[in-house]
């Protein structure tokens, strides 16, 4: 029997938690109210990391809390505390990246302990370390290639997660200090303003603007490591993890279930496994940057990144999400606008996905309409084949 990964999601808040969790994740992590690293996200009180540990908890899943940013003293002197609050919610595991967090955590809890990849650990040497201040679990820097990982796995018995999906740092993740500089916001304390993704001019060796097609920029391309699924799970990776807390609900629900199907998909039959190119279109059109391997298979270059710009087109596929279904009839929040004799696709993780034509719409007041453009409009479908809450509708590609 093959080693089975876990499946580690993002989770921005409690909706995109469930929505995770419905989708296939075995765990998912978050921020809370301080000392993470999405300062800019809803991030989770207290009280709610209780209840998501309790949910997850109950469908015999796990939740891991960041505390990952780098501590200047007032933090420090506030930490202690923290951290205790943190262990009463419930929760399985801190991620932390400084050392002082770690010292913290095993002196005044028994949180267990992640090292985030903001620790950029990318060597068997500085994850022997780490295991030896009482870390249980290396998230390895995105910079390493599989001979790499293969020979930390082999030498340093640990568990070892790897990011397989998501954006991508242009630095040595968070390790960035454009954000500082331009718009004094820290890259390190949560407030990256991703400068890496802005448009520059390129100027000659006299200052002169060199005139091109598009202007200049430093932006990654995003990773996904879909077709190596198969052998990451050979090397006895731990955790597969997902970058994206940020993300809507929309992409967490189509990334999540595609590698849930891959990774079943592999260990329910490896000597008949193959790869499903059908699966990574979805993930292309649920994207809005291109995506690569990037450092994993050793041969990163030039086309792991943009140069002469992009367009981040924001994606409209999301139609609407199920909210319930009752005698053949499906409660649905709109998301996109759709209309009557639309051809659209249902899918969801208890299902096939279902091609389906919107015959009939009727709105809160029971009457029947022609057009859902209002945002997040309640409406119901007639649908005569079982449906989910959580289930999503989104637009028919060829």
């Amino acid at each position: 029997m093959k080693n089975k990964p876990e499946l580690l999601a993002p989770a921005g808040d409690l909706e995109r938690l469930k929505v995770a969790f419905h989708y296939g994740a075995d765990a998912v992590y978050f921020g809370g109210p301080a000392f993470g690293l999405r300062a800019n996200a809803i991030n989770f009180t207290f009280e709610e990391m209780k209840e998501a540990a309790n949910y997850a908890h109950k469908i015999g899943k796990k939740v891991y809390v960041t505390v990952n940013i780098v501590l200047h003293n007032k933090e420090a002197e506030l930490l202690e505390d923290y951290l205790k609050k943190i262990e009463e919610t419930g929760i399985d595991a801190i991620i932390v990246s400084d050392p002082y967090v770690i010292e913290k955590a095993r002196e005044c809890t028994n949180l267990e302990i992640h090292l985030s990849t903001q620790q950029s650990t990318i060597n068997y040497e500085a994850v022997k370390f780490f295991k030896e201040q009482g870390v249980t679990r290396i998230v390895l820097g995105r910079e390493c290639s599989k001979t790499e990982i293969k020979e930390i796995i082999e030498r340093i018995p640990i568990e070892i997660e790897t990011f397989i999906h998501g954006a991508m740092c242009a630095g040595y993740s968070g390790r960035c200090v454009l954000s500082n500089y331009l718009t004094d916001r820290d890259a390190n304390r949560g407030g990256c303003s991703q400068i890496c993704r802005w448009d520059f001019d390129l100027l000659d060796e006299n200052g002169r603007i060199i005139e091109g097609d598009k202007k200049f920029t430093l932006c990654s391309k995003d990773l996904s490591l879909l077709k190596y699924i198969p052998e990451m799970i050979d090397m006895g990776i731990t955790s597969f993890k997902i970058e994206g807390r940020m993300r809507s609900i929309y992409y967490i629900a189509t990334i999540v279930s595609v590698y849930r199907k891959v990774i079943d998909a592999y260990l329910n039959d490896p000597e008949h496994y193959i790869y499903n190119k059908e699966l990574e279109k979805i993930l292309r059109a649920c994207a809005n940057r291109d995506s690569v391997p990037q450092f994993f298979d050793g041969e990163y270059g030039n086309e792991c990144s943009y140069y002469n710009g992009r367009e981040e087109v924001s994606n409209q596929d999301f139609l609407g999400l199920i909210k319930s279904y009752e005698n053949g009839i499906a409660t649905v929040e709109q998301r996109n606008y759709f209309q009557k004799g639309d051809i659209v696709e249902i899918f969801g993780p208890k299902h096939e996905d279902i091609t389906y034509t919107i015959d009939k719409i009727i709105d809160e007041d029971n009457s029947e309409i022609e057009v859902v453009r209002h945002p997040r409009q309640i409406v119901k479908l007639p649908i005569d084949i079982e449906v989910n809450s959580y289930d999503m509708i989104r637009i028919k590609r060829s």
